[in-house]
């Protein structure tokens, strides 16, 4: 594809449903004050960075603040492997308003790094 053309691909064409860095497929978020618990499908964007689609009328995203930490249970598709809860940060929190994903929002999530450090007792 030509410099040029790739200039006129719109955002949405690389945004691909998948596993991040080879290792996680979906992700629980619960919110004390919220009655439901919230699973979504991880999204890549670009190599390493993953988001969730919310739709707008989602009474989670009221609840969801760019920079916020909080704890959520990461899901691989492997059935029989147990979810593993890591700190995440809110990255970024993004209207969609057009194409595919007009009425959703896109929410990055970023896991904190020092959870993979090794602990020293």
């Amino acid at each position: 594809m030509k410099a040029n053309a790739m200039e006129n691909v719109s955002q949405e064409n690389w945004l691909e449903p998948g596993v991040p860095t080879e290792r996680y497929y979906s992700v629980e978020i619960s919110i004390n004050e919220l009655e439901h618990l919230h699973q979504f499908k991880i999204w890549n964007i670009e190599p390493e960075s993953m988001c969730v689609l919310v739709r707008a009328e989602s009474e989670i995203l009221k609840s969801l603040k760019v920079g916020d930490t909080m704890m959520m249970r990461y899901h691989t598709l492997d059935a029989l492997c147990p979810g593993t809860d890591l700190e995440t940060e809110i990255r970024h929190i993004t209207k969609k308003d057009h194409g595919r994903f007009k009425g959703h929002y896109l929410v990055r999530l970023e896991i904190i790094d020092d959870q993979f450090e090794p602990k020293i007792h």
